[in-house]
């Protein structure tokens, strides 16, 4: 099974380039967040009536759900976050998908944005807050908007395009 795995398809620099691009922006976004304009000391800065920057700890996944106050917990959220990382890599090495590649270099670079937060601070950089009226949203960064895009590209390819249908 080893012997058929491959690390580096016709894509692979495609999806490289385009996941990379959105870590970079997205930890230089963080770094601007926390050690130049240093949210944590200003509270809530308004930018829109309905959206707001804030800087939140997020030492939990989406939604701050799983909340990980120990070393073991942030070290299993790590883990997982460079496990599925790999999945990611080694299912675009295999995808011959335009839309695919697209979504999962997306997600990639989302993933590894947060998963550079858990290694650097233990705990995932928040910082966009959405709301509307009474509507509250979570408080979100770059990467999780990324890897959301990439999900919805994957569900509009799968079920408007009908890729995955049998024939």
């Amino acid at each position: 099974m080893l012997k058929n795995l491959r690390f580096w398809g016709n894509s692979s620099s495609f999806v490289l380039k385009l996941a990379g691009f959105g870590l970079v922006l997205d930890q230089l976004i963080k770094y601007w967040i926390v050690h130049v304009h240093e949210f944590g000391a200003f509270g809530l800065t308004p930018v829109l009536p309905f959206l707001d920057l804030v800087l939140v700890w997020n030492k939990g996944i989406s939604y701050g759900l799983f909340q990980q106050e120990s070393l073991m917990g942030q070290i299993f959220l790590a883990g997982f976050t460079v496990a599925a990382s790999i999945a990611l890599w080694l299912w675009s090495v295999r995808s011959t998908s335009r839309i695919e590649l697209w979504a999962l270099a997306l997600i990639l670079g989302g993933a590894l944005g947060n998963g550079v937060d858990r290694v650097v601070y233990g705990k995932v950089v928040d910082y966009i807050y959405f709301h509307v009226g009474t509507f509250s949203w979570y408080v979100f960064n770059l990467a999780d908007v990324l890897i959301v895009v990439g999900a919805a590209i994957m569900v509009f390819e799968s079920i408007i395009l009908g890729k995955g249908k049998d024939s």
